[in-house]
């Protein structure tokens, strides 16, 4: 099995209590020891303007901005994004965002990539919100705006949302035929189809039954496009909180609880028992069971988060030494 590292970022309040002038410093320093080690092929950022659960002003760092400044003080590992939001950016941009990134990397870009559903920033930031599905199919047409330009260094396309027309782009990625293409998402009738289309990885839940029927809803939609299934490779990310027992656990899910209330008093509560319930949380042994079963479904790439990652790096620690050893 593959790992990815989500690096704190300041999305779910994962930067609180942290001064403003060292966040770039700590977000570093975690990537950088991603880098150095050998457990994480990646390491992952989200694509979001406005703090969540719910927009308090909370410091949220860019992500292209990151995905730049991560290919240029790393070396190894590769830079995901669950994901990018297509209608955050001009399609034919963003092409010419990640060839940048991928060159800077010397080709280590990964496009994370999907509708978007957080409304408040959507419209905070005087993009509107379409419906479920102009957002799916804006997703679609930018997709394949921007493998045009990777592949052939120029893009036409006279869609319903988007158009170019000759748009150039030079240099080219690196990567042959650009970054691979990660679609977000689980929505059977259209995402799951798009995901089919134009997927090199998907990443949908993660829970073992949620993830094994959508699993059977894409090989469904791959078999009627004429697509081989076993081309994609399916992923899931995970809130991950492991201790040695499960009083550390208990502890670590009390941290959070705590750490929430700080920006987020009404949704602590709830935000810690969503924790306390995820797939991979408990000791090593138990995350090793439920990683194996997953495994035995079709899981083949697990991103990883760490809520305290920013303040205390002994889980990810205690994960590298007894998970992922177990799991390769």
């Amino acid at each position: 099995m593959r790992f990815g590292l989500f690096i704190p970022q300041g999305w779910r309040q994962d930067l609180t209590g942290i001064d403003p002038a060292q966040h770039w410093a700590v977000m570093r320093d975690l990537a950088v020891a991603a880098d150095e080690g050998r457990t994480w092929e990646s390491i992952w950022l989200y694509d979001h303007l406005h703090s969540s659960p719910e927009p308090n002003g909370e410091a949220v760092h860019e992500v292209w901005t990151l995905m730049a400044a991560f290919a240029a003080t790393t070396r190894r590992v590769r830079l995901g994004q669950m994901a990018t939001c297509t209608g955050y950016r001009n399609p034919a941009y963003l092409a010419k965002v990640a060839a940048t990134v991928d060159v800077v990397s010397g080709g280590r870009t990964e496009m994370g990539i999907g509708a978007g559903w957080y409304e408040h920033e959507w419209r905070a930031y005087g993009y509107g919100f379409p419906r479920a599905g102009e957002r799916i199919a804006m997703l679609d047409e930018g997709v394949q705006i921007m493998k045009q330009m990777w592949t052939h260094g120029t893009a036409t396309l006279h869609g319903q949302h988007y158009t170019v027309d000759g748009a150039q782009l030079a240099p080219l990625p690196l990567q042959v035929d650009g970054p691979p293409v990660w679609i977000a998402g689980g929505g059977e009738k259209k995402t799951l189809r798009v995901a089919a289309e134009h997927a090199a990885y998907t990443n949908f839940e993660g829970s073992p039954e949620g993830f094994a029927h959508k699993s059977q809803v894409l090989r469904m939609h791959c078999e009627q496009i004429g697509r081989p299934f076993e081309e994609i490779v399916r992923t899931a990310s995970y809130n991950v909180v492991i201790g040695t027992t499960q009083a550390e656990v208990d502890d670590r899910v009390a941290w959070a609880e705590d750490h929430y209330a700080l920006t987020t008093p009404d949704h602590a509560p709830r935000m810690a028992e969503d924790l306390r319930h995820g797939p991979l949380v408990g000791t090593p042994e138990q995350i090793v069971a439920t990683l194996e079963h997953l495994r035995s479904l079709g899981l083949a790439y697990t991103l990883c988060y760490f809520p305290e990652a920013a303040y205390d790096r002994s889980g990810i620690d205690l994960f590298e030494r007894e998970v992922v050893p177990a799991l390769r």
